[in-house]
């Protein structure tokens, strides 16, 4: 254990997300995503995990440590459900509040169709498959960046 890590946080999972940089995209996917096959295709090269746990909780570990990109670009999409695309399923409300959370600030998340987001999957940096079996439980972040402390 460590202090003040999440303990949702594997190694593997803390490896990847401190080696991502400004800019490069995590991708937190629900069961029913391709995870395995599309992780072979993102700049690691292999999927990562975090077992049993809802989207929303290992979102909430995930950013806990990982900054969004700045509010001058939207930093969080959430896979559009098809024929609905305004419609927000409680999975992704439920994020929403983890996010919103994490920022300190209403901070929403931009919509991608589905099959772009396929593409913008192959494309991250890494994809996180979490424990989530509730349908479009798909989040793509962007990651931003840690300012130099002030004196």
């Amino acid at each position: 254990m460590l202090k003040n890590i999440d303990p949702a946080l594997n190694a593997d999972v803390l490896h990847a997300l401190r080696s991502m940089g400004h800019g490069d995209t995590v991708v937190v996917s629900d069961t029913n995503f391709p995870s395995d096959s599309i992780a072979r295709q993102t700049v690691l090269g292999k999927l990562l995990r975090i077992d049993n746990v809802s989207a929303a909780r290992a979102i909430k570990a995930i950013l806990s440590v990982m900054p969004l990109d700045t509010p001058l670009q939207p930093s969080a999409g959430r896979m559009e459900i098809m024929g609905a695309p305004d419609e927000i399923p409680p999975v992704q409300q439920e994020v929403q509040a983890v996010i919103d959370g994490a920022e300190g600030k209403l901070a929403p998340m931009y919509g991608i169709e589905r099959f772009a987001f396929y593409e913008e999957a192959k494309k991250a940096y890494c994809i996180i498959t979490t424990g989530e079996n509730r349908f479009y439980g798909c989040f793509l972040f962007t990651k931003g960046v840690i300012p130099p402390e002030t004196v």
